[in-house]
Order: structure tokens, then C-alpha cells, then sequence
């Protein structure tokens, strides 16, 4: 059931021979659940040829027209990045990164993103991540194929799965764990309040939303604590109706 339950998602891919090179990677390793965000030509025979035999992967994958769509019901999510980022998110290297989608697959839907081949993920995209993993390579020579870094997290993945990772006591939950998309109308909801309390303007945003969204998604909320969240927001509004 674990394996089932982690997504390998390709953001907007734009080469048919990746994707199904990445279908054979994921099958190499027991995995298959695959989503395609947008893709920008699939299907395809390139892709079926690279697949060699893990056809089943690709007959089997999800398009989805958006990231909401992909990351449906997904309590953790974890994005791929080569760079470095103006606003630091929390990093994992690839060991560590396969432990945590292998504990959160137990609770269940988690994802693992890998951006466009050409820009990787965009800021936007990175916003829905709760962690980031970076694959170690050559300084001068960062960029790998998206195949291939498919192929090494996944590798990861299939070790973690093989050694009966269990959840540390710092992950252990009290409730459910908290959907993307239910984290999603949490962050709106919170915006909204912020704007209406004058702590947020909304032509001056800067970077506020962007980091109290990083923070938030680092605190990895059941929904007890989205509740008790969402509560104190809907009080606050209530209250400033009053005056």
C-alpha cells in the first residue's frame, strides 16, 4: 500500500521520451503512480518506446490540467530543485527525502514533484512543497536529466520501503493529516483576515503570504490543528464585524 500511495508527478514535461523514461525508472523501483500536470505531447510513441516494457505505468497515468489536481488529497509534498532559491525552504537530501514520503505514505496520498525540464518549478509551484530535496552533483555541471533524477529518488524510495522506515516520534500525528487542498482554502482563508485586519496589504504583498505559507507547511498540521487554526480566524472576523 505504500508504493500505491506515492505520486511521482512531472510538471508541464515537454519530452515524451522522459516520461516514458521515467515510467521505466518508477517501474524499475516498484512504483506506480504516476501524474502528468499539462504535459506537452503525450501520448506518445517516443514515449512508449523509452518506457521498454513498463507500459503499464504510462496506460496508467494521470493527467491532470492543474497542480491542485494532481496534489488531490496529498498530505505531504515534497519538490525537486537544483538551485538555490531566494526564500530558503526546508532541504532534504535524497535518503532523507524517500524516508519521509515513505512514513507519510502510510497515512496516506503523498508527492513528489519534478519541475519542467527547461525552469524546473516555479515559485508558485514550490508553494505547495513542504520540503525540497536536491539530488548532490557536480557544482559546475548541477542540472540533471529529469529521467535520472527520477531514477535516483526512486531508488531511494524502493531502499526505504525495503528497510521498514517507520515514523520518527517528531512525525507522529494526533489526527488526520491535513489534504493540500484543505491547506490550500486555509491559506486563503488567512489572507483574507490578514487583509481585513490591515496587517497585509494587498498592493504591498512583498514576500509575507510566501513565508507564513513555507512556515505552516513545515509545521505539518493534523487537522485538529487546522481547525483550532481556522476557528481563531473565523473569530477574529466575527469579532471585528461587531465594531
Amino acid at each position: 500500500m505504500v508504493p500505491a500511495n506515492i505520486r511521482i508527478v512531472l510538471v508541464r514535461p515537454t519530452h515524451p521520451g522522459n516520461v516514458g523514461a521515467t515510467a521505466r525508472a518508477m517501474k524499475n523501483m516498484s512504483l506506480r503512480s504516476l501524474y502528468l500536470i499539462a504535459p506537452e505531447n503525450f501520448p506518445s510513441p517516443q514515449a512508449t518506446d523509452r518506457a521498454v516494457g513498463a507500459d503499464d505505468v504510462l496506460q496508467g497515468a494521470v493527467i491532470c490540467p492543474t497542480l491542485d489536481a494532481a496534489l488531490k488529497d496529498c498530505h505531504l509534498v515534497i519538490g525537486t530543485s537544483a538551485r538555490p532559491r531566494y526564500i530558503e525552504w526546508p532541504e532534504l537530501e535524497p535518503e532523507a527525502c524517500a524516508r519521509r514520503l515513505v512514513d507519510g505514505a502510510q497515512h496516506g496520498p503523498v508527492a513528489l514533484l519534478f519541475g519542467q525540464e527547461r525552469t524546473g518549478l516555479l515559485n508558485t509551484e514550490l508553494d505547495r512543497c513542504h520540503f525540497l530535496v536536491t539530488i548532490p552533483s557536480d557544482k559546475e555541471y548541477p542540472s540533471l536529466n529529469l529521467a535520472c533524477a527520477v531514477q535516483i529518488l526512486a531508488y531511494e524510495i524502493l531502499r526505504a520501503v525495503l528497510a521498514g522506515t517507520t515514523a520518527s516520534a517528531a512525525d507522529a500525528r494526533e489526527g488526520k493529516p491535513v489534504s493540500s487542498e484543505d491547506m490550500q482554502r486555509y491559506y486563503l482563508h488567512l489572507e483574507e483576515v490578514l487583509q481585513q485586519i490591515g496587517f497585509l496589504d494587498p498592493e504591498n504583498p512583498r514576500l509575507l503570504m510566501r513565508r507564513l505559507t513555507r512556515l505552516f507547511n513545515r509545521a505539518g498540521l493534523d487537522h485538529n490543528e487546522l481547525n483550532i487554526l481556522r476557528g481563531i480566524l473565523t473569530s477574529v472576523q466575527q469579532r471585528r464585524d461587531k465594531t
